[in-house]
C-alpha cells in the first residue's frame, strides 16, 4: 500500500480558511497526505483582504521541483495564482508531471477583494486550462474566462461549460453556489456532456468562506486515491455539503467563517 499524496499550489490565507490551509485540512480530512507550494502570502481573516504579496519566482519554482522531485504525488490542485509570471512559472515546473490536475481559477477572495490581476486572465486560459483534468470555476469566474454575463439559468451553465471545454480542459465543473433558488446545482461538463448533476439543499448560513478551495481540494484527493473524474467530484460534493452543514458549530471571527473541515472527527 502507499500513502496517497496530493500537492496544492495556492496561496495562504492568515485566517486560515481558504487557500493553502484550507486544502491541507481538506486533503488530510480525507485520507490523503498534502503538500504544498505557495504561490502568494495574503493577510486576511473572516472580513477582508489587507494585503497581499507574491513570492518570488525562483522559490515557487524551487518549491514545485523540492516536492516532485522526491514525494509520488498523484494529483496536484492549483489554486491562486495573482499574475501571469506566477502561472508562467507554474506551467514550467509541471511539464514533466502526467497526473490529474484540478485547476480553480480563483480571482476575487469571499470578502469581494481580488486575488488575480485582470491581465493574468488570459494567461491562465492559454497556459493552464489546457493542462486540466478538471476546471472547477463559479458562475462569476466562468463568466470572466469566457468575458460574457454571469449564467442565472440551467441551460446557460450547459452553454458556458461547454464553451470552457473548448479551451482545453478535460471537463469542467460549474458550480452553482452563486445562484439562487432553494437548491443549488453543480453541473460537471465534459466534451461529450453532462457527466454528473448535483443537487443539494442551499444551506442558510454566511460562514462558506473556502468552499471553493475545500471543493477543489477535495476532487485533488480523490483523484490522488484512484477515483475516476465523476467519482472524485461526487465524494469532493458530500464531503462540501457536510463541512458546510457543520460550519454554524465553529465560532471563527464575525464576518464570513470557514466551512468545518474536520466534521467528521471533531465538533
Amino acid at each position: 500500500m502507499t500513502t496517497p499524496i496530493a500537492l496544492t499550489i495556492a496561496g495562504s490565507d492568515s485566517g486560515g480558511g481558504a487557500g493553502i490551509q484550507a486544502d491541507l485540512k481538506a486533503m488530510s480530512a480525507l485520507g490523503v497526505y498534502g503538500a504544498s507550494v505557495i504561490t502568494a502570502v495574503t493577510a486576511q481573516n473572516t472580513r477582508a483582504v489587507t494585503a497581499v504579496e507574491g513570492i518570488s519566482l525562483d522559490v515557487i519554482a524551487a518549491q514545485i521541483a523540492a516536492v516532485l522531485d522526491d514525494l509520488d504525488v498523484a494529483a496536484i490542485k492549483i489554486g491562486m495564482l495573482a499574475t501571469p509570471d506566477i502561472i508562467e512559472t507554474v506551467a514550467r515546473g509541471l511539464e514533466g508531471f502526467d497526473g490529474p490536475i484540478v485547476l480553480d481559477p480563483v480571482m476575487v477572495a469571499k470578502s469581494g477583494d481580488a486575488l488575480l490581476q485582470d491581465d493574468a486572465v488570459a494567461t491562465l486560459k492559454s497556459v493552464l486550462l489546457p493542462r486540466a483534468t478538471i476546471l472547477t470555476p463559479n458562475l462569476p469566474e466562468a463568466a470572466r474566462l469566457l468575458d460574457v454575463e454571469v449564467a442565472h439559468d440551467t441551460p446557460t451553465l450547459h452553454v458556458q461549460g461547454a464553451a470552457l471545454v473548448a479551451l482545453g480542459p478535460k471537463a469542467v465543473l460549474m458550480k452553482g453556489g452563486h445562484g439562487s433558488g432553494e437548491d443549488c446545482t453543480d453541473l460537471l461538463i465534459g466534451p461529450d456532456g453532462v457527466w454528473s448533476e448535483l443537487t443539494a439543499p442551499r444551506l442558510k448560513t454566511r460562514n462558506t468562506h473556502g468552499t471553493g478551495c475545500t471543493l477543489s481540494s477535495s476532487i485533488a484527493a480523490g483523484l490522488a486515491k484512484g477515483m475516476t473524474p465523476v467519482a472524485a467530484v461526487e465524494a469532493a460534493h458530500a464531503y462540501l455539503q457536510g463541512a458546510i452543514r457543520a460550519a454554524d458549530s465553529l465560532t471563527i471571527g464575525s464576518g464570513h467563517g470557514p466551512v468545518h473541515h474536520f466534521h467528521e472527527v471533531w465538533s
